[in-house]
């Protein structure tokens, strides 16, 4: 997939464990519970492990000898964001190959893939990620023979920014032997040219295999490369914790050998891109936590429908500007059942991709359905949640469901979410604070790559539902904001805890581990366009600082 790329002496070495008691102090610290209960303290002791031993109150002393002494000079601590759904290694592969997510236009796009085809010659595939005919207004998919006029001598593949669609010239077309004669997949769906059976370009959901397993795969060192990227790009932004959905077994050994090699600082909560490679890396339970709290598999991540953007996501009724198309189902709700209940039998966590109404109602059936043969703390988990029945909210607060969400789509969405469906279907959509008041629970992400690596940016639509404009004014359907501290809390405590971590990250209390970050503002003291204006000083974890804006990464 990708052409060779030399590691070089950049890849970081996490800093050896400190060696003694380190106190942080003159900070305005902010400590959050998954209610939003917030705590301010001036000051925190951290051991030789890199774990919280006191918090201390303003003007407060530590009660043990302090070794070491470092001035926050004032500056706003919180915890470290912990992002609770990405693709870890998607964020570093696309730093790899080429990027099509601000492009504008498809001419602007079709010129960006043209000069990187030419900057490129020796390269077999042309590989990218990004692009979205919304954002052009295209009003269609793209097509090969677009593709085709700019790069007739190598195939060209290009993933959907949602990741939920393929673009393809007729190389790439050929490669996965894609015809006319092919039918459409399980789970997936040909673009056709009008009027024909001949594929037009893009492949939908499923139907992307096809492509995909023609195209080269990276190398290790490749992973390994990417890997580096994406800790480096999610340091930046104060985020010290991720929820990677959808880890493969070649994913899951990258991290390892970046653990074992000691290059690993991020902390992990892994969910398998299938049960089968959940067995293969967890066998009979979930993973142990590996080291000091970095990597742990948690369960496995099912795709239950498509995504908006695509018309995949699977809804009660026709889409609005698709007559006749409800979306794609990607899992039957017998393989659901059946993949959730292979998945509980040996206490692994299940995390379930839904979308759609429809999706979100399947979810919710098969929740009620195994809580009754699986009985303790499950956390299910069900990521995205986007448009829900409104009568189906209330069920968010049944057998402790974790809605897994990303407030950055509902700015991203908002429009197109109208059109597909119509105003007067969007009673549930993006519903925070109905979730909340159900007694359901939040975990906040980004979904990056699909959305960028910004958790104030989505604190900022938490809190306004409104996009980097200020619009629209008032917020879109701004009854389902939520507060400061519960969109803190979500972006910290509350994604911890949906991976299991409450009491090692997350919250910065005692016996945890001195994970945070040092801003130029408080939180919760800005308004949304305030919010989107802070940045971040340093990043911290294990009590060492891995990220300093003034020098850059560590």
């Amino acid at each position: 997939m990708i052409a060779r790329f030399a590691l070089v002496a950049a890849l970081l070495c996490a800093p050896a464990p400190a060696l003694a008691d380190t106190l942080i102090d003159n900070i305005d610290g902010i400590s959050v519970t998954r209610d939003g209960t917030i705590d301010r303290f001036g000051g925190m002791v951290i051991d030789e492990d890199g774990r919280i031993t006191e918090l201390l109150d303003f003007g407060d002393r530590a009660t043990r000898d302090i070794d070491y002494r470092v001035d926050g000079d004032g500056r706003v601590v919180v915890p470290g964001f912990v992002d609770g759904h990405l693709h870890l290694m998607g964020i570093g592969l696309g730093t790899l190959v080429l990027d099509l997510s601000e492009t504008n236009s498809l001419d602007e796009a079709l010129s960006r893939i043209a000069a990187y085809a030419a900057a490129y010659p020796d390269r077999p595939w042309i590989i990218g990620r990004g692009w979205n005919q919304e954002r052009w207004g295209l009003g269609r998919f793209p097509t090969a023979a677009e593709l085709d006029a700019i790069v007739p001598d190598r195939p060209v593949w290009l993933e959907r920014v949602d990741g939920h669609a393929g673009w393809g010239n007729s190389l790439a077309l050929a490669a996965g032997d894609v015809t006319e004669a092919t039918a459409d997949p399980t789970g997936g769906r040909i673009e056709r040219i009008a009027n024909s059976r001949a594929p037009s370009g893009v492949l939908v959901d499923a139907a992307m295999g096809m492509v995909n397993d023609a195209v080269p795969p990276p190398l290790p060192e490749d992973r390994d490369l990417a890997l580096h990227n994406a800790q480096r790009l999610l340091l930046r932004h104060g985020i010290t914790a991720v929820a990677d959905m959808g880890t493969s077994v070649e994913d899951w050994m990258t991290f390892r050998r970046a653990g074992d090699a000691g290059r690993l600082q991020l902390r992990v909560m892994s969910y398998a891109d299938s049960v089968d490679s959940m067995l293969l890396i967890g066998g009979p339970a979930p993973t142990r936590w590996l080291y000091d709290d970095r990597l742990r598999l948690n369960g496995v991540k099912l795709y239950l429908d498509g995504a908006l953007g695509s018309r995949g996501a699977l809804l009660n009724e026709d889409y609005s500007d698709d007559h006749g198309n409800r979306g794609l189902p990607l899992l039957s709700g017998t393989q659901l059942r059946n993949l959730m209940s292979r998945a509980a039998l040996d206490n692994f966590q299940v995390a379930v991709h839904a979308i759609g109404d429809a999706a979100n109602a399947d979810a919710l059936n098969a929740i009620e359905e195994l809580s009754r043969d699986y009985a303790g703390d499950r956390r299910w988990r069900i990521e995205h949640a986007q448009i829900v029945d409104p009568a189906d909210l209330s069920r968010f607060g049944d057998h402790g469901i974790i809605a897994s969400m990303q407030p950055v789509h509902q700015t991203s969405d908002m429009m197109m979410a109208e059109a597909r469906l119509g105003e007067e279907r969007l009673g549930g959509a993006y519903a925070w604070r109905s979730i909340l008041e159900a007694g359901g629970a939040l975990a906040f992400g980004t979904d990056a790559p699909v959305e960028p690596v910004d958790a104030l940016a989505g604190l900022a639509v938490a809190i306004s539902r409104t996009n980097a404009e200020g619009e629209p004014f008032g917020g879109w359907r701004a009854g389902e904001t939520i507060n400061r501290e519960q969109a803190l809390a979500a972006y910290t405590a509350g994604a911890a805890y949906a991976g299991f971590a409450e009491g090692r990250f997350g919250a910065l209390a005692e016996g945890e581990r001195a994970d945070f970050v040092m801003l130029s503002g408080d939180p919760l003291m800005a308004n949304a366009a305030e919010m989107r204006d802070i940045e971040v000083l340093e990043t911290w974890i294990a009590g060492q600082r891995v990220y300093d804006v003034e020098v850059g990464d560590q």
